[in-house]
């Protein structure tokens, strides 16, 4: 970032796509020094444990990394669009099940309240797909998202395109320049890249 720059106030969203918390974990790690980062967690995410790990340990670890006490609840969510808390909302992993409430309007976790607030400011919301349905039956939900104002996506290409056929999984390395072209209103080229 350049200096006299503007640090920028960022809304982490982490939802339950497990297999890939410790990327995530690693994005926001280098992240940190330029940007101020809140976390905030999905029920699934904070509730937890998985064969990746205990959700108190992730927890902790990411509210370290940030030195932000995470949001975890509607309520908790529900403020960032009147207090306008966040310059770019990161929906990162963005798992099909948030893929496809966000896309039909139900706010239901965390998460989701977060983004809707967010939205309504006309800000920038950054999605980072992580899922095995992204060209099965979350197709329609993913190009409904495409079409809609002020949203952009994080670069994916298929992780397992022989054993999981639908499966797309975003670039996460990705998410710093993602941000950057979409405060300028672009989606960030080329969407698609080659299998990870």
């Amino acid at each position: 970032m350049n200096e006299g720059k503007k640090i920028l106030d960022i809304g982490f969203c982490i939802t339950g796509s497990f297999c890939t918390h410790a990327k995530i974990k690693k994005v926001i790690s280098d992240m940190k020094d330029n940007y101020n980062i809140c976390p905030i967690f999905s029920q699934n995410v904070h509730s937890l444990d998985s064969r990746f790990g205990q959700a108190s340990d992730f927890v902790s670890s990411i509210e370290n990394i940030t030195g932000r006490k995470g949001i975890y609840t509607i309520q908790e969510a529900e403020p960032i669009g009147p207090k306008k808390l966040f310059d770019v909302l990161v929906i990162a992993p963005c798992t099909g099940n948030t893929l496809a409430k966000l896309a039909n309007g139900i706010t239901d976790s965390a998460v989701l309240m977060a983004a809707k607030a967010h939205l309504r400011n006309e800000r920038p919301l950054v999605i980072s797909v992580s899922t095995n349905d992204a060209m099965g039956i979350n197709f329609r939900n993913l190009g409904i998202l495409f079409n809609m104002k002020n949203i952009y996506f994080v670069p994916f290409g298929q992780d397992d395109y022989v054993k999981k056929p639908n499966s797309l999984v975003a670039h996460v390395t990705l998410i710093p320049d993602t941000i950057e072209e979409a405060l300028k209103g672009k989606q960030i080229q080329p969407v698609i890249k080659p299998p990870l």
